[in-house]
């Protein structure tokens, strides 16, 4: 997360944040100890104030890793949550069923394993949310598919848009192109009113009108 906030604040947003329950703090000691990316307490909490406030029901998830997010996203949305999980990796569908299940969240997450873009496209009907979190050359195929399964008023949230300050450097690698492009459509769709927040490596949050 190097170059978005000082080590100070980082260190600051990481201990005022509350104690997570077992199984999410169980989630996060995994992701450390075996450097799986999760987008972490801080973005986790942004991700459930933000399903609470629209009133999310119906959430996709492009890249979903060990299941982090989707626990996040299932716990706002309620007892009618209808999350779709995705992941190309058989070990994390397989770690995310566990801890679907540890958290009492199996009937309210659906898990696809493939290639979260292209996954989409066997789900029918509009969403309410869709996050993108896969990999960052992805990102503006990502969102071309997100816009039209989004409903008007739904949100479209994308992590590490920062991509640790490498946005503000000549792009060398097409990971960094793709989050730099995919700033630049969001902030000139005619569709979305995008925010990027700083928080983290920072979330993308944008709503279509």
């Amino acid at each position: 997360m190097a170059n978005i906030l000082t080590p100070a604040v980082e260190k600051y947003l990481a201990e005022v944040v509350p104690p997570r329950d077992a199984v999410v703090a169980d989630m996060e000691r995994y992701a450390r100890e075996h450097n799986v990316p999760i987008i972490g307490p801080e973005c986790g909490r942004l991700l459930y104030l933000l399903t609470q406030i629209s009133g999310a029901k119906r959430i996709f998830e492009m890249g979903s890793a060990i299941g982090y997010s989707a626990v996040w996203f299932a716990r706002a949305a309620g007892p009618q949550a209808e999350v779709y999980f995705t992941d190309s990796d058989p070990k994390n569908v397989d770690l995310a069923k566990e801890n679907f299940r540890k958290a009492g969240l199996t009937d309210r997450v659906h898990i696809l394993l493939g290639d979260a873009v292209e996954l989409i496209d066997t789900v029918s009907g509009e969403f309410d949310i869709i996050l993108i979190d896969v990999f960052k050359r992805q990102y503006p195929a990502a969102l071309k598919k997100s816009l039209p399964r989004l409903k008007h008023g739904g949100l479209v949230i994308a992590d590490n848009v920062l991509w640790s300050g490498k946005v503000t450097e000549p792009a060398k690698d097409d990971d960094t192109r793709g989050v730099v492009e995919f700033n630049k459509m969001v902030y000139s769709s005619s569709e979305l009113f995008p925010v990027i927040v700083p928080l983290r490596d920072g979330v993308a949050v944008c709503c279509k009108a």
